[in-house]
């Protein structure tokens, strides 16, 4: 007989409000649970502190200035134009000097050497050239750099005139694998054969800029490398009217900055009557921004009101720098964004013509070997980075010279010694070694030292 409705009533209502009743404890429980400070067991994983040692200190040079298309019957063949004066030191470090492999019979510079303890060797090499004949006349300089897996060139052109070369290094045991990267009015291109582009090991690979990015007048190129580090350059040459007017070595940058520093920026002549004298190039590779342009002088003031210059995304843009007189300054580039930028300048004197393009330089805070090639007018220029900064700098013969700096100002040091200086601050400086004289303008950035390889944490 089966139980009264009532009763199966009676009896279902009071599973649901006993088990409504041990719902809502359970849950006020849990809360209670969570908010009592119960104690807890923390499992710190095994860590291993290890500092890896130095490697040795792989130099390689640009090498000769080189000339294309001088064979009528070859028109794509390379031929030396000027050779590369190379000075390195200092000579106690016992640095092996090599050769790369490269297009012509001429072979670039390579310097290797081993570390000195625990810190790397401290050894510098630098070359110039010059060159007077129909197609290519000027001075050009650089120094002899370590290879990196990203390189930014912001210099050169591909218009009618132009006939300019990046130069690819691999001074290493490893063939290298690049990617040319080319950022124009367009915005960025990878053009046929610029992607996957060997570079065999102790080799020289030559590129001519036209054939990457065409009737271009504001190029920047960044070269990304996998397998090995290469070093990466720029030789840029201009002709006007059957007349060579300059050429010149355009230095890489590292990577993006939010602030760059340009030292040594050489306004050699203030006549505007033949065109732009002073130029400022930049480029931010992914986001629109706005990069806020100031010049200063030796005093760290600025000669005019800063410029702003609006930049699209993969896109280079460039400022003329108008109203200069004569002089050294040091021009900063500051963004929201990270941007790589490089200057440009001019001059024209009763031995001809010539241009110079000027990178940034990174922040040196620590006693640095610099190389000064031989050249006319050569000067090391060294500006405070953020602060006020005091710097000693040593010749090759041991004269001993004491600058102070103001912060964002400059000094300018004559070395008329080629050889390798020392350069020891005390404070955050960039420096550059510019070159001017009659008809001749050269520069290239100074990098520092590296410092120890910091530890790392190994977890087994």
């Amino acid at each position: 007989m089966s139980p009264h409705p009532i009763v199966r009533w009676a009896t279902t209502s009071t599973r649901l409000l006993v088990g409504g009743a041990v719902a809502a404890a359970t849950v006020v429980a849990v809360g209670v649970g969570v908010a009592f400070a119960w104690p807890s067991a923390t499992v710190r994983p095994v860590a291993v502190t290890a500092t890896p040692p130095p490697a040795d200190t792989l130099l390689a040079c640009d090498g000769p200035l080189l000339a294309l298309g001088r064979d009528v019957e070859q028109a794509g063949a390379l031929s030396v134009a000027a050779d590369q004066s190379v000075v390195s030191g200092p000579a106690d470090v016992g640095a092996t000097a090599g050769t790369l492999a490269g297009p012509t019979d001429v072979a670039p510079a390579t310097f290797s050497a081993a570390p000195s303890g625990s810190s790397p060797a401290a050894f510098a090499a630098a070359g110039s050239s010059a060159v007077e004949s129909a197609d290519l006349r000027g001075a050009a300089a650089s120094a002899c750099r370590q290879p990196l897996l990203e390189s930014w060139l912001v210099g050169g052109s591909t218009v009618t005139g132009t006939n300019d070369l990046l130069v690819l290094s691999n001074p290493g045991t490893v063939a290298a694998t690049v990617q040319l990267t080319t950022y124009g009015a367009s915005g960025a291109q990878v053009a046929p054969g610029a992607s996957d582009r060997v570079v065999p090991a102790g080799r020289q690979v030559i590129v001519p800029l036209a054939g990457l990015l065409p009737t271009e007048q504001s190029p920047v190129v960044r070269v990304t490398s996998t397998g090995a580090p290469v070093t990466a350059s720029l030789q840029s040459s201009l002709v006007r009217v059957l007349t060579a007017v300059g050429v010149d070595r355009v230095s890489p940058l590292a990577a993006p900055a939010t602030r760059l520093v340009i030292p040594g920026v050489t306004v050699a002549s203030a006549d505007a009557s033949q065109g732009a004298t002073t130029i400022v190039r930049a480029l931010s590779a992914d986001v629109d921004t706005v990069v806020r342009i100031s010049v200063r002088g030796a005093d760290g003031q600025d000669v005019q009101a800063p410029a702003s210059l609006p930049l699209s995304a993969g896109r280079p843009a460039e400022l003329e720098l108008t109203g200069l007189p004569t002089g050294v300054y040091t021009v900063t580039v500051e963004a929201d964004a990270p941007v790589v930028a490089g200057a440009w300048s001019t001059t024209t004197g009763t031995a001809g013509s010539d241009f110079a393009w000027y990178a940034a330089a990174p922040a040196i805070d620590v006693p640095t070997r610099v190389a000064v090639a031989p050249g006319a007018g050569a000067q090391l220029v060294v500006t405070g980075f953020d602060t006020d900064a005091t710097v000693s700098i040593t010749a090759p013969s041991g004269v001993v010279q004491e600058l102070s700096v103001p912060a964002g100002g400059a000094a300018a040091v004559p070395v008329g010694e080629p050889g390798v200086y020392e350069v020891a601050p005390q404070g955050a400086i960039a420096a550059a070694v510019a070159y001017a004289a009659d008809g001749a303008l050269a520069s290239y950035p100074v990098w520092g030292a590296d410092a120890a390889a910091p530890p790392l944490v190994v977890y087994p």
